[in-house]
């Protein structure tokens, strides 16, 4: 069998225990990457969702940053970018798609969409516990220039003041931000990836280049992204009110931004980070498959050759 893999190309087959440990590598490095690559906008979003009145607009922001506090000020909490949602990716990823096993084999005649829902909120919970604690120190040192340089500081000076509460202080509303963006996103891709390959393309998936089924994960990743940015927006804001201390809880923190704020604060920034961020991860994501000697990522509901074969016959 060895000699079978090597000849195919296979790192190794569909839904073993190295399968899933390349889902989780490549999860790792594509959210991991994307995320530190794009810091300097990260720390525009939370600046102005835990100073509106000082930084109104992007614009203003960026220059009052570089003018008070320096280049450096951009790359902020790029430790916690790296580190913590390199973590996050591996769990979402790679528990995804376990969960998805698991779940198909469950739900044997359930609709494929509440079997994306289920294993995406049920890897997403395990994946913001392990981000929490990163995202808390990130926020901090995004917002507060005094607080710490990162996460070597940054980690003892809140557990020894705070302890573990200061590190999970945004758990809730960071499940809250994240769950339903994994939910939504998830399935956005696996719905947008079945429509291009089924409607648009009708070719099977293993009949494409590589280059025309990374040019779907690309169209389905930015779709997902786009889509999940939207929905989460109110959550990101309670997190990043929350870890910067300007409420002490969930509904004052609501209270404070107010309903509509919730919403509209920081979106258009929001929307400009996730959406390219979501389809470069999905890119890298699919590109580790591929090299892997396995499929990219998405289900189809039915091949197109296999509804043609009547009417050959």
């Amino acid at each position: 069998m060895r000699s079978s893999k090597l000849i195919d190309g296979k790192l190794c087959e569909e839904f073993t225990p190295g399968y899933y440990g390349v889902c989780a590598i490549g999860g790792m490095l594509s959210a991991g990457t994307t995320h530190l690559a794009i810091t300097p906008l990260d720390v525009l979003k939370v600046n102005m969702q835990v100073h509106p009145i000082k930084y109104h607009s992007i614009s203003t922001c960026f220059t009052t940053l570089l003018r008070e506090q320096g280049p450096s000020a951009f790359w902020r909490g790029w430790a916690g970018k790296f580190f913590g949602y390199g973590v996050q990716g591996a769990c979402r990823f790679g528990l995804y798609e376990y969960f998805k096993k698991v779940y198909s084999n469950v739900l044997v005649d359930q609709n494929k969409s509440l079997i994306f829902f289920a294993s995406s909120a049920s890897a997403e919970v395990i994946a913001n516990v392990a981000l929490c604690p990163f995202e808390a120190i990130k926020v901090r040192v995004q917002a507060q220039p005094h607080f710490a340089k990162g996460l070597s500081d940054g980690f003892p000076r809140i557990y020894a003041s705070e302890g573990f509460h200061g590190l999970y202080r945004g758990l809730v509303p960071l499940l809250g931000r994240n769950i339903p963006f994994s939910i939504v996103m998830f399935s956005t891709f696996e719905h947008t990836v079945n429509f291009l390959y089924k409607k648009l393309i009708q070719k099977r998936r293993e009949e494409c280049s590589r280059a025309q089924q990374l040019s779907v994960t690309c169209l389905a990743g930015y779709a997902a992204g786009s889509v999940g940015s939207i929905i989460s927006n109110p959550a990101d804001n309670i997190v990043a009110s929350l870890n910067n201390k300007k409420a002490s809880t969930l509904k004052l923190a609501v209270k404070k931004i107010g309903f509509l704020n919730l919403f509209t604060r920081s979106l258009p920034i929001r929307i400009m980070l996730v959406g390219p961020v979501v389809t470069l991860q999905w890119l890298f994501y699919d590109s580790i498959k591929l090299l892997s000697g396995l499929p990219t990522s998405g289900h189809v509901t039915k091949d197109i050759k296999e509804e043609e074969k009547p009417q050959c016959r």
